[in-house]
């Protein structure tokens, strides 16, 4: 496979899946694209590993270890070969050649990669949080690797912009949670902490009597500490250049958009879950122009 149709693969996986915020959108920089591109089919990939139930545990911990070797393997474009583990995407290959190239090309850090991995398994092993610590350090891992990558594929080295970035992509993760606590709960996974549930008298064992107050209570709590860290990343926008800022900027907009209905809805996250649809686009857009 030549390099440039794994590239199109890769931009095929990232605009194939469904997700709250742009990957790889006509706003981020064309010459950022691909390289952004192949970083989200290869997270994609191990992520969907980690949360396939049909697999045992074993086996998906199986993957996600192939993944990493292959992982390791990828600079050195010549020596990606298929790995033979049973359950890989049919285009695993047309990923490693890609995500490759970017980071030999663009020097990107494998232990951000490493790091993303190790959340995925977590995912597999964990499914309970005692502490918000406990939570923000899984968020260190499965979220904030990807600002820091697309700031390094953007060419951008600096601490100010990482700490913003890692706040922004921490805020976005906890957000999904949010959005998804019912989904998550079905799978058997809670992230909301368990010092937040005490704290508001939420008890797991009311969670099938629908949203209760204590419940809405604890998520309120959760959304509040996450607005937190969406005001403390917001410079970031700001301080890039070029189109890339207005990416930064639709995705901020974007995942306080989805608190902002999770308020509207009293917190009831159990039987509902708020997505973005035409109307928000348009908040959006208003607000992204302003």
């Amino acid at each position: 496979m030549h390099v440039d149709e794994a590239y199109r693969q890769c931009l095929r996986d990232a605009r194939g899946h469904y997700e709250n915020f742009p990957v790889a959108s006509a706003l981020v920089p064309a010459s950022m694209r691909r390289h952004i591109a192949a970083v989200y089919a290869f997270a994609r990939a191990a992520d969907d590993f980690a949360d396939e139930g049909a697999r045992a545990p074993e086996e998906r911990l199986a993957l996600l270890d192939s993944w990493r070797r292959r992982l390791h393997a990828a600079p050195n474009v010549s020596a990606v070969r298929p790995d033979g583990v049973t359950g890989e995407p049919p285009h695993a290959e047309a990923i490693f050649l890609a995500l490759g190239t970017s980071i030999a090309h663009l020097r990107l850090p494998l232990s951000y990669f490493d790091d993303l991995l190790s959340a995925f398994e977590q995912d597999v092993r964990v499914v309970r949080y005692e502490s918000w610590c406990d939570l923000l350090d899984y968020c260190r891992r499965s979220a904030n690797p990807v600002g820091r990558l697309v700031l390094r594929i953007a060419g951008q080295v600096d601490a100010q912009l990482d700490a913003w970035s890692d706040a922004v992509c921490t805020a976005l993760q906890l957000t999904n949670f949010w959005q998804d606590f019912a989904v998550d709960f079905a799978r058997g996974r809670i992230y909301l902490p368990q010092e937040l549930q005490r704290a508001h008298g939420a008890s797991e064992d009311h969670l099938h009597l629908g949203p209760t107050p204590e419940w809405c209570d604890a998520i309120e709590d959760a959304v509040h500490r996450t607005r937190v860290l969406f005001e403390r990343g917001q410079p970031i926008a700001a301080a890039l250049r070029g189109r890339l800022r207005y990416e930064i900027r639709a995705t901020w907009l974007g995942g306080v958009r989805i608190l902002d209905k999770i308020e509207r809805a009293r917190f009831d996250v159990v039987s509902h879950r708020p997505t973005l649809g035409a109307v928000d686009a348009a908040w959006i857009a208003c607000r992204f122009l302003r």
